[in-house]
């Protein structure tokens, strides 16, 4: 069996503080993001888990495009690799 890739990244994002408590809902509801926090000043942390670049940037994009986000900044992003026969000692 194929090594499978785990994309793990951390997204800023910065919001008009009026609007943060909505802009959190529908990051939370997005598939593979996570909010490990935010600020009064309209930031927001989030981690991203996905299988493949192109899912991160897709993401990136949907959250850009939400109403009253200002900006989204990718903090960090690494690349790990899954050998599908260690699973089994999980």
């Amino acid at each position: 069996m194929a090594e499978q890739e785990v994309h793990i990244s951390s997204l800023i994002i910065h919001v008009k503080p009026e609007f943060l408590v909505g802009v959190k809902h529908k990051i939370s509801a997005l598939p593979d993001a996570e909010i490990y926090g935010d600020s009064e000043e309209g930031k927001i942390i989030v981690v991203l888990e996905t299988t493949n670049q192109k899912f991160v940037t897709d993401i990136i994009d949907k959250i850009n495009n939400f109403e009253h986000v200002l900006s989204t900044s990718l903090v960090f992003h690494q690349i790990e690799t899954i050998d599908p026969s260690c699973e089994d000692d999980l």
